[in-house]
């Protein structure tokens, strides 16, 4: 237990089963800046989702996306 704003709260989370823990797939993908939206749309027709885009080692001209989906 611990006090949170004069509040006492009790957390108790049971450890999730193998089987119900959900595995993910990952991804990470060069995104043309000129055709941003067309690729993200073909990734996400195969379920892919977009978690994140960052600038690549090439500097923010250069950018990169991660995805992810549930694995099969």
């Amino acid at each position: 237990m611990r006090a949170v704003g004069g509040v006492t709260a009790c957390a108790s989370v049971a450890p999730m089963s193998e089987a119900a823990r959900q595995r993910w797939e990952y991804a990470t993908i060069p995104l043309l800046i000129h055709n941003t939206k067309a690729i993200l749309d073909s990734w996400g027709v195969d379920g892919w989702e977009l978690v994140t885009v960052l600038p690549g080692p090439g500097g923010a001209d250069q950018l990169v996306a991660y995805l992810k989906r549930p694995a099969s």
